[in-house]
């Protein structure tokens, strides 16, 4: 029976656990905290964006490298999200598709995804040990088995590093992967921070913190270029440093290196009104408000918190009565409302990002089955691969699609 180490009890190496015992293989995941997949208890803001509804084409895509997406392909198609909603179903977690194809369990719980996986593993034998790993052996080209922190040695036919990146620390992912990796010949590229909050240069940024806003629309332009790089709609919030959220998120993803490059943000708070429609609602409120101070008329229109904001950057004095305000003043809050643009300074640290963007160069794996090109035995899965995607449920698939393949082949 062949020996099977999965280092890092994540999503990626709990599927390489089930796909590996499955198979007939004795498995062994050494996790080193005492709970396994904590990154994934809070994905989705605790929900648990499990995957995309989308087909293969559509995966690869989601992508932000091209080379990466092709690379993926076949681990995409040998478990697909087809398989991934058929392998949570058949364990009792009922999924549900939202908006962007978005897949959640229905419970909104990602303890239930966890629970699932921990549950496949074991129901094919596989043993999940608290142990933090610190080398992996080889001997004459061929992985031997695993030292960890603790003075053990573990033997193997087989080892799959899946550690994770850089990001989150507190949930494990500190990097381990990276050295194991280089200490047997693999290349790693530079690392860096996807999917990350941003910090701006507007200090009335910092006086909105906390403020949620729901179904802005949201446009990312690089330097003066008048053609936006990224643009969606959906949520973000404004924290004491700039600004973060699901869609800033995303937009991150497509950034690089914002102190030397610079980007701006433009947000329209009101995508559903274009300009016209909007003056119209404004002359409405004003009507309804006539006799009241400027910054006392727009409660209707603003969530509290963004009011003396607005009212700034409007330039229209706070104390003018509304009955007072010239076409030109309300133009002029208008494009407030419409192109609330802030400048992108940097990111947040990478241990606040949700995804690291680089790994092992994937010229070093093969594509089919996992395994090292260079050592024999050894196996990759998850994020410690050069590959990374959009947010959308893209990641954790992923995990999954690489998790298998590198499982199924051990």
């Amino acid at each position: 029976m062949s020996r099977v180490i999965i280092i890092g009890g994540g999503a990626a190496g709990l599927m390489a656990a089930f796909a590996a015992g499955k198979n007939g293989s004795s498995v062994t995941v050494l996790e080193r905290n005492e709970r396994p997949a904590r990154k994934v208890m809070i994905t989705g803001k605790g929900r648990c964006n499990v995957t995309n509804d989308t087909d293969v084409n559509g995966l690869v895509n989601a992508v932000t490298e091209s080379k990466s997406g092709r690379f993926l392909y076949s681990a995409f198609n040998g478990f697909s999200v087809g398989d991934t909603k058929d392998f949570f179903e058949s364990l009792g977690v009922p999924l549900k598709t939202e908006r962007g194809n978005r897949v959640f369990p229905q419970s909104d719980r990602s303890v239930d995804i966890v629970d699932a996986l921990v549950s496949a593993a074991k129901s094919v034998g596989a043993k999940i040990l608290t142990e933090r790993a610190v080398e992996v052996t080889a001997e004459n080209g061929r992985v031997s088995g695993v030292k960890t922190e603790s003075g053990r040695f573990f033997e193997a036919d087989s080892v799959i590093i899946a550690t994770g990146g850089l990001s989150y620390p507190l949930t494990g992912s500190t990097g381990d992967g990276y050295e194991m990796a280089r200490r047997l010949g693999h290349t790693v590229t530079e690392l860096s921070p996807s999917l990350i909050p941003v910090t701006v240069k507007e200090g009335w940024c910092s006086e909105l913190q906390g403020l949620s806003l729901k179904n802005v629309a949201v446009k990312v332009f690089k330097g003066d270029s008048g053609k936006p790089i990224f643009s969606d709609f959906g949520e973000l919030m404004f924290t004491h440093y700039g600004l973060s959220g699901p869609v800033i998120l995303s937009a991150s993803a497509y950034m690089k290196e914002p102190k030397a490059i610079g980007y701006r943000v433009v947000i329209d708070m009101k995508p559903a009104l274009e300009e016209e429609r909007l003056d119209a609602r404004l002359l409405r409120d004003f009507n309804a408000n006539s006799n009241r101070d400027f910054i006392n008329s727009l409660s209707e229109l603003l969530p509290r918190k963004m009011i003396p904001v607005a009212v700034k950057l409007s330039k229209i004095e706070p104390s003018k009565k509304v009955n007072q305000i010239t076409k030109a003043e309300r133009a002029g809050l208008i494009s407030v409302l419409k192109n609330l643009t802030l400048n992108v300074t940097g990111f947040r640290p990478i241990e606040e990002a949700v995804i690291t963007k680089g790994g092992v160069v994937l010229g070093e794996v093969n594509p089919k089955t996992m395994e090292s090109k260079l050592v024999e035995g050894l196996y990759f899965a998850g994020e410690i691969l050069n590959a990374d995607a959009f947010t959308g449920g893209f990641n954790l698939q992923i995990a999954f699609s690489t998790g298998f393949a590198a499982g199924s082949n051990a």
